[in-house]
Parts: structure tokens; sequence; C-alpha cells
């Protein structure tokens, strides 16, 4: 009688948590193509804002909670497994200095990368803004709303969680880290070698926003660190487009999540 091999639970968890965090993006992909084909169709033509807007609400808005609602649903669980709760004064502690540690360890490697005459990619949010600079002040709030929240409880309440399981705590946070970074390859511009130095420096920033979750298990905590972190450079993005009139070389605008 044949036997079904089956993979160790290691291997299964982090195959799990790719396809997880991979399959948020897929979902998303998909009906931004599909939302773009149907005004396509009907004649529409989508600005800027609109494309900023439409991405927004069907990436990390349905795509990326919906990705993570199914499957706590899938495996009986419920939002305990995210760890929702208001922010207690400790929390708010945590956020404060995750923030500030984020920025810092972004601007530092774009220090490092810039000393070093290093060629990094840039996130394409920077050709829309060329556009339309106003489509930065729409961002400002959506990081706090969508972009923090949605991307937060996908990639820290499911995908750090499930490594965890398996790996515990240190390795569920560098590996977490490491496929969020990765999945940004799809959103920068540039070479493939540039668009991967990008992605070396986000992963410190993500251990910061994994780090501040194992912490507090509480996953508004990360979500606060990540809106306010991209908040803040897009705001700087935002008055260097206005200050000069050009692309805002001076903000390392590929450091967004």
């Amino acid at each position: 009688m044949a036997t079904t091999t089956r993979l160790p639970d290691p291997v299964r968890s982090f195959l799990a948590a790719i396809a997880l965090g991979g399959g948020g993006l897929a979902v998303g992909t998909i009906l931004v193509v599909i939302t773009q084909l149907a005004a396509l169709s009907a004649g529409v033509e989508l600005t800027p804002l609109a494309l900023v807007v439409m991405s927004l609400v069907l990436l990390q808005g349905i795509a990326f909670g919906g990705v993570a609602l199914v499957y706590t649903r899938y495996r009986g669980l419920d939002r305990s497994y995210f760890g929702v709760s208001v922010p207690s004064l400790r929390d708010i502690v945590a956020v404060v200095l995750g923030y500030v540690t984020a920025l810092v360890a972004a601007f530092v490697g774009a220090f490092l990368v810039s000393t070093f005459g290093v060629q990094a990619g840039s996130n394409q949010v920077t050709e829309i803004a060329a556009q339309d600079p106003e489509v930065l002040l729409l961002l400002i709030p959506a990081s706090f709303l969508l972009i923090g929240p949605g991307e937060e409880l996908l990639f820290r309440g499911v995908v750090q969680n499930r490594i965890r399981e398996s790996f515990g705590p240190v390795p569920g946070i560098a590996l977490a880290s490491a496929i969020f970074a990765a999945i940004h390859y799809v959103a920068l511009t540039g070479g493939a070698g540039g668009r991967l130095v990008t992605i070396g420096i986000l992963f410190f920033p993500s251990v910061v926003f994994g780090s501040a979750y194992e912490l507090t298990d509480n996953i508004a905590v990360p979500a606060l660190i990540h809106g306010a972190y991209n908040a803040t450079l897009f705001s700087l993005a935002y008055l260097l487009f206005k200050l000069t009139e050009m692309s805002p070389g001076g903000v390392p605008t590929g450091l967004l999540f």
C-alpha cells in the first residue's frame, strides 16, 4: 500500500507563509487588472488619483484583509489570533519607539547606499506623483487607514504568526520580514540589482514592525508604526515635489511599503 510523504512542519509553515503573502498580492493584482479592464471597456479614463485609490482599496483593503480573514476562518481561528486591542500606554510607547527606529533604519540604509554609489530601485508611486503630486496627500491618511492595517494584518498577523508556530519568534520575525520586503519587488522601478538593494534596506524597517508585534501581541501597534512611517515619507516627498517642482530625489521613496 502506497504511503503519502508529509512535509516536515517547518517546511509546510514556511511554504504556507509564502503562499499567503504571494496570494494576497496575486489576488489584489487580479482585482486591479479586472477593474482597469472594466473601466477601459466602459470608456472611463482613470486618472493617477483614481488608480491610486483603486489600488489601495483592492490590494491593501480587500485582497490583503480578505486573504487574512479567509485563512483564519479556514483554520477555525478568531480575531484573537491576530491580537487586536485598543493600544495601552505601553503599546503607545512601543509605537513611538518603533516609528523612530524604523525611520532611522531606513535613512541609514539610504545614506549608505548613497555613500557607496549603489543604484537602488524607486517606488512606482514616484512616477504617479510626478503626474499629480496631490496623490501624495491622499496617501498620508491612507497610510493609517489602509496601508498599515491591511499589510500588517496579512504579513504580521498571518504570515509571521504562521512561521512562528514552527520556528519560534525570532525566525518568525526574520522570515516574515524577508517575505514582506521581497514582495515589494514588483512595486519598484529600475534594474533587478537596484530593486534587490532596496529590498535589502526595506528588510530592516520590516524587522522593526515584526518585533513591535512580537513584543506587544497587538496588531494595532505595527499597523500604527507602519502607517506613521509611510505617512512621513509621503509628506517629505510631497514637500520636496512642491519645493523643487521635480522628482523628490532627497527622499528615499523606494523605502515606502
